[in-house]
């Protein structure tokens, strides 16, 4: 790996340690709303109770968990680059009373598993922050056996995500923030059209298939919303910071009023959309 690909990978796992408190707080709020991207995946994974599942950047836990739960007899690996998101994943387990689930630090691009290893492999929401999609692609498809489904998600376009695009519009009309390198990582990073598919058929998987799913991000008030992302979503924070007391201030004051279009039956429902790509070793 080249030193500026470690380097990104240094600094994710920095940034995902540090904000790992921030999702354990929160973590039952992420889990119901991101459990439909997961719950589509496992579906498509075509899961057997035998069989040894590897969920990759699984934070802490999911879609592994559910998955584990979903196969008793069987076997699910997480992995993470963070520590601190694994601990909370293995607290999770212990939670929910799961034997069959078990943690592994390591890196995407080099999963620490033989050839053949897995009857399918999840991954959701981790590829638009590794340091090299291509290489964590064919790292899944490697240690995949054959016939094995490979299952990732990945976040839609800004315009159908109005739960981080509405803080982050915002943020960007009052914060000078400094244009990332093409191909840094990021929320939107496998947004284009093709990307991922082209990758998975890159890494050799066979019968590529797109599908978009919808649901909704639900808060009881706008100001928890903004709690929400001020605290969970490294993006959010990042350009805050470069904000004066007097600038957040007008920038909180706007999302909140921008978060009242979005109430329903009294509470904010913001949209999100992402795309689960399917393939097979």
């Amino acid at each position: 790996m080249s030193a500026n690909l470690d380097d990104i990978r240094d600094q994710q796992r920095e940034t995902w340690d540090k904000f790992s408190a921030g999702w354990k707080k929160w973590d039952s709020l992420v889990l119901g709303w991101l459990a439909p991207f997961g719950d589509t995946m496992i579906r498509s994974a075509n899961l057997s109770n035998s069989f040894s599942v590897l969920d990759v950047a699984a934070g802490t836990g999911e879609p592994g968990l559910t998955a584990a739960a979903a196969i008793p007899d069987g076997h699910v690996t997480v992995t993470d680059l963070s520590e601190n998101m694994l601990a909370a994943a293995a607290e999770n387990a212990a939670k929910r009373g799961l034997k069959n689930f078990e943690t592994r630090l390591c890196d995407a691009g080099a999963l620490p598993f033989a050839d053949a290893s897995f009857d399918a492999v999840l991954c959701r929401f981790g590829f638009m922050f590794f340091p090299d999609i291509a290489t964590a692609a064919k790292e899944m498809a490697r240690v995949a056996k054959p016939g094995a489904r490979i299952c990732a998600a990945v976040w839609s376009t800004p315009a159908k995500n109005p739960w981080a695009a509405t803080i982050m519009d915002t943020i960007a009309r009052h914060v000078e923030m400094p244009s990332p390198p093409a191909g840094s990582p990021g929320l939107f990073r496998c947004a284009p059209e093709g990307m991922m598919v082209e990758t998975f058929r890159e890494a050799g998987l066979l019968d590529v298939a797109e599908e978009e799913v919808s649901t909704m991000m639900v808060h009881d008030a706008p100001e928890r919303y903004w709690d929400f992302m001020a605290e969970i979503a490294a993006p959010v924070v990042a350009g805050l910071s470069r904000a004066d007391t007097a600038t957040r201030e007008k920038i909180r004051r706007e999302v909140l009023e921008l978060a009242l279009q979005f109430v329903s039956d009294g509470k904010v429902h913001l949209r999100s959309t992402a795309t689960v790509i399917i393939g097979t070793r």
